[in-house]
């Protein structure tokens, strides 16, 4: 009886956490695959949104923080610098094994997507 108790108390939290946070990205402009026509772009957001956990949605990252800013590169530049934390060319902590995680088709997305644009 107390299991049941205990069960219905981490439904109805999940459920208003849901109400709480998801409810109101349907609501507004914030939702994100409202933005997206098709799969191909959601896609190639969705690579790109893996790296804005460390270096932030403008690039910019954490100043003084370790991580290198990305937001001045353009594409050759910013390709460059993943393929060489893939190949080991290029020395880090976490990207290097990040990088040999993506394919050069989903580099090249990934360079295309946080690049500077011109």
């Amino acid at each position: 009886m107390l299991k049941i108790i205990y069960m219905n108390i981490i439904l109805q939290r999940l459920g208003f956490l849901a109400l709480v946070f998801v409810a109101p990205m349907q609501w507004s402009g914030l939702s994100f695959a409202q933005t997206i026509d098709n799969a191909t772009e959601l896609y190639q957001s969705s690579l790109a949104s893996t790296c804005a956990n460390c270096h932030g949605t403008d690039g910019k990252g954490v100043i003084n923080g370790g991580i290198p800013l990305i937001n001045h590169l353009n594409s050759e530049q910013m390709l460059k610098e993943l393929k060489g934390y893939k190949s080991g060319t290029r020395e880090g902590t976490i990207m290097p094994q990040l990088m040999r995680g993506y394919s050069d088709t989903q580099l090249e997305i990934l360079s295309q997507q946080l690049s500077k644009k011109e």
